[in-house]
């Protein structure tokens, strides 16, 4: 079968030398976060989008920036249902302290809920245009019973455990009350978290909770009139607004080399799709 030897040839080859690819590769990607192209941009675009699954892709966006000290006001562009709590609330940190720096303008065209929502918090302006949702501020854990499932096929987990609500969330039985009880009591001091941070952020009224929380989405128009959003704008007049607050006439937008741009574009969507549905404590 000579016709499959030139791909037996490459299969080998990329066996042989796979430790040898992967060591080039990582070099690539080192030359190129040490030495950033020569660049005197005034503005840059950072993207929060999909799950939040953590604060790295964030936080390393963020960290490229201070790479460049001619930066004068960042856009951050959000599409994200939110994710994991801890993850929100560190990229919530982490924009606001970027906008303690220079301005930050917040822009959906999409959905910022949940743990997006708290994420944009900390930024100087947020927008979004006029088809976006907002919201669903609210905190949620969930979990599955699966020991019906489990009688069916015969098979019954054994566990020994140390502490009263060690097993607690466990999927292969019923909670209890008493576990009920302390979730639920959990899952309220999260979401007071969150409220007390957006309504000190936005400068809301913690009483009127009601009416901008409780889990609830809203379109752009009943978004601004809630005080969640500052403005319905389009991403070009959004741009144009962060321009005014960073005092740039003509902007100079950071550039990504296309290979910065690949490895970007990768690790976001790898996780995304993956863990859409992830069981456990989240703003969502």
């Amino acid at each position: 079968m000579k016709i499959f030897t030139p791909i037996i040839a490459v299969l080998e080859c990329i066996t042989k030398y796979f430790k040898a690819f992967v060591f080039i590769l990582i070099v690539i990607i080192l030359l190129i976060s040490i030495n950033p192209p020569a660049q005197q941009p005034n503005l840059a675009k950072i993207q929060l989008k999909g799950m939040i699954l953590d604060s790295s892709m964030l936080r390393a966006q963020i960290d490229e920036l201070h790479q460049y000290p001619s930066l004068k006001g960042v856009l951050l562009v959000v599409n994200s249902p939110g994710g994991a709590v801890g993850a929100s609330v560190e990229i919530s940190d982490l924009i606001k302290e970027l906008a303690e720096k220079l301005p930050v303008v917040v822009h959906t065209e999409g959905v910022m809920a949940s743990g997006a929502y708290y994420a944009s918090i900390g930024a100087s302006k947020i927008y979004a245009n006029r088809g976006a949702l907002i919201g669903s501020i609210g905190v949620i854990f969930s979990g599955a019973n699966i020991k019906p499932l489990l009688d069916k096929i015969g098979y019954e987990p054994q566990t020994i455990a140390a502490g009263e609500y060690k097993e607690i969330g466990t999927y292969y039985r019923d909670w209890s009350a008493k576990e009920r009880t302390f979730i639920q009591n959990l899952i309220k001091e999260e979401y007071n978290t969150f409220i007390t941070d957006v309504a000190n952020a936005r400068k809301l009224d913690l009483a009127n909770a009601q009416q901008f929380a409780e889990g609830k989405i809203f379109n752009a128009t009943k978004a601004k009139e809630l005080g969640l959003i500052d403005d319905i704008l389009s991403r070009n007049q959004a741009i144009a607004q962060l321009k005014i607050l960073s005092g740039v006439e003509k902007e100079e937008w950071l550039e990504k080399s296309s290979w910065q741009s690949y490895i970007d574009s990768a690790l976001e969507s790898s996780l995304s799709s993956v863990f859409s549905a992830l069981f456990g404590v989240g703003l969502q």
